[in-house]
Order: structure tokens, then C-alpha cells, then sequence
């Protein structure tokens, strides 16, 4: 009986996982979101996370992404050149959104725009 139950979690986790990976694979997304860095993307407080801090040198380096929908969005290398001068040019040091579009691939959006919607 165990052995079942174990079988069935494993199964409907991997179909879940599965289904979520092809949905999202090589679609055009449109996210709008807090950018920041992965460095701090674990915070509890996302939208209070300071604009000094994420372009700070050690953040800056470890990347970024935006979190939207409560899931954060890992950036591909053009997607951080990109978000690194969004964040350098916006006025607010903290709760700026911006709407990222790009698509999945490879766990990482592949980023084609980024503009500041507030």
C-alpha cells in the first residue's frame, strides 16, 4: 500500500512538473514585475528590496530576474545587461515594476524587452 502511494505522489509530481516545463517552454511571455537580483530574490519583502542593493556589485554579478505571478524569473545574460541599466536609470530606489517580455527556454527567460510601467 505504501509502495503505491509512493508511486502515485511520484508520478503526479513529475506530470506536474512536466506539464508546467512544456507550457512555459519557448513561449512568448509578457510579465510584469519587481526586477531583482538572484542574489537577494529570496526575500520575504521583494517589492521594498532597494535599487542600490540589486545594483550594488556583488548582486549585480549573481544576475537577476523578475518575480511576477509570486515566482521568480530568471534572466539570460542580454536579459541582465538589460535589467542592470533599467534599474540604473529609474528614479525610484525601491517598488519600481517593469514589464519584461520575452520566452522560455533552457530555465531562463530569454529577454527581448524591459520597460518601467510606473
Amino acid at each position: 500500500m505504501r509502495r503505491k502511494i509512493y508511486s502515485l505522489i511520484t508520478a503526479a509530481m513529475l506530470l506536474a512538473g512536466l506539464s508546467v516545463f512544456g507550457l512555459a517552454q519557448g513561449e512568448t511571455v509578457t510579465l510584469t514585475g519587481h526586477i531583482i537580483d538572484k542574489a537577494c530574490s529570496q526575500r520575504s519583502d521583494i517589492a521594498g528590496h532597494k535599487r542600490s542593493c540589486a545594483v550594488s556589485e556583488n548582486c549585480a554579478k549573481s544576475g537577476f530576474g523578475v518575480y511576477a505571478d509570486g515566482k521568480f524569473y530568471e534572466f539570460d545574460e542580454k536579459g541582465n545587461e538589460m535589467a542592470l541599466a533599467k534599474l540604473k536609470a529609474s528614479s525610484k530606489d525601491a517598488g519600481a515594476k517593469f514589464k519584461v517580455e520575452g520566452s522560455i527556454a533552457e530555465m531562463k527567460l530569454m529577454v527581448k524587452s524591459i520597460s518601467e510601467v510606473e
